[in-house]
């Protein structure tokens, strides 16, 4: 009886505990049915897939969306980045999954709330994004076979360094995309504001030297109120990203405001560190 009810335990924990599956099978070039439409996934390990939406118009791809699969902290998230909506920003969607019906939620977001990839065959998945109540719509893929793989072997390629830098098989990895605008704290103290000001400049240079920040620099006068950008590395979370941003005195006052995006770029960014710190003759 022991023996019994310690399997029934065990085989209740594998399942409780049990891996999420990736839908690996996405990898490739999946055309929409009846139209120019495309997605590719390609696969960066085992617990990543990344991917893109686009158009071709007259031969020329035109890219709609940035997405990937990511397993994290066992659960898989489906991350959309639209062109042109949502600031920037990337929207997560956790899955779930019964049988070949794999669906995607995000009850928070706007629209869509589900997305919804059901595997019908081998070569074709029929795609359904909605609110979870009236308001979907349907589209079917395809996958392309025949094609000639376009992306191209780079015979400079340094695996070590790519290793190191953290890139993936682009050599691209994600940022942190700061925009600093003035903030709303219109003091006149100007004691307050120079103080805080030096705190910003000293703040940028530990930021530096404990790795966490690749860019700064201010803007130009504009009608836009922008006043510098930061481009940040090494942060796990949008709430770390606070954190981070805080310790800036003038941030933390109110006299700059920040906002923030993801933003995919080239992981060799941080490599041009050293040689600025070689080039500059007076510090401001």
């Amino acid at each position: 009886m022991k023996y019994i009810l310690a399997l029934i335990v065990a085989l209740c924990t594998q399942v409780m505990f049990a891996q999420p599956t990736m839908p690996s099978f996405l990898q490739g070039i999946w055309k929409v049915e009846g139209k120019e439409i495309y997605e590719r996934w390609d696969k960066m390990n085992d617990q990543h897939l990344k991917g893109f939406s686009y158009k071709l118009i007259d031969n020329q791809i035109v890219i709609t969306e940035y997405l990937d699969l990511t397993y994290i902290n066992n659960e898989i998230l489906y991350g959309a980045t639209v062109i042109g909506q949502n600031q920037g920003k990337k929207v997560d969607f956790k899955l779930t999954k019964t049988g070949n019906i794999y669906t995607f939620n995000n009850p928070a977001h706007d629209f869509p709330k589900r997305i919804v990839y059901e595997r019908i065959s081998d070569r074709e998945v029929l795609v359904n994004v909605s609110d979870g109540q009236q308001k979907q719509f349907s589209y079917t893929l395809k996958l392309l076979t025949g094609l000639k793989d376009t992306t191209v072997a780079n015979p400079n390629y340094n695996a070590a360094l790519a290793a190191k830098l953290g890139g993936d098989e682009y050599g691209m990895k994600n940022f942190i995309f700061v925009i600093l605008k003035t903030g709303t704290n219109t003091t006149t103290d100007s004691e307050l504001i120079n103080k805080s000001f030096r705190g910003h400049m000293e703040n940028i240079n530990r930021l530096v030297a404990e790795g966490k920040l690749i860019v700064a620099g201010p803007f130009g006068k504009n009608d836009k109120n922008f006043r510098g950008l930061f481009i940040l590395t090494g942060i796990a979370s949008p709430d770390e990203t606070k954190k981070v941003l805080q310790t800036d005195p003038a941030i933390a006052i109110g006299l700059l405001e920040a906002e923030v995006f993801n933003w995919y770029g080239s992981a060799a960014l941080p490599e041009y560190l050293p040689f600025s710190d070689k080039i500059w003759k007076t510090k401001p």
